[in-house]
């Protein structure tokens, strides 16, 4: 199956250079539909030309960005060596409110970019 996303340039390009390769978001719905070995196109929101596909290859379900942030590796999650010291579960708000977080739960999205986005 394949989902399309949209996402903010500065995450879109880390992950089309292999920097970033978990995604986060609410485990909503939408998500609860995504299956390891599924197809994800990103869509560049400033730029609606610039798509990149990615495979779906792990999934990490958590109650909080607080418990998925203790859990998975931020360098991989979008985080560099210059801002990781700084990195916080609450930086995830900006996005989605700690009640959206207790309703639906949070998903970490492991991606590998397809052959022809390398």
């Amino acid at each position: 199956m394949k989902h399309l996303m949209r996402l903010h340039a500065k995450p879109f390009t880390m992950i089309e250079r292999g920097i970033k390769s978990i995604e986060l978001r609410l485990y909503d719905e939408k998500r609860k539909a995504i299956r390891i070995g599924d197809e994800i196109e990103f869509i560049n929101v400033t730029d609606k030309n610039q798509r990149l596909t990615c495979v779906v290859t792990n999934l990490y379900v958590f109650d909080s960005f607080k418990e998925l942030y203790s859990k998975l590796p931020l360098l991989k999650c979008g985080y560099t060596e210059e801002d990781i010291a700084t990195a916080s579960h609450t930086d995830m708000e900006q996005y989605y409110t700690k009640e959206e977080q207790k309703e639906y739960g949070v998903v970490g999205i492991e991606l590998q970019l397809t052959k022809e986005d390398i």
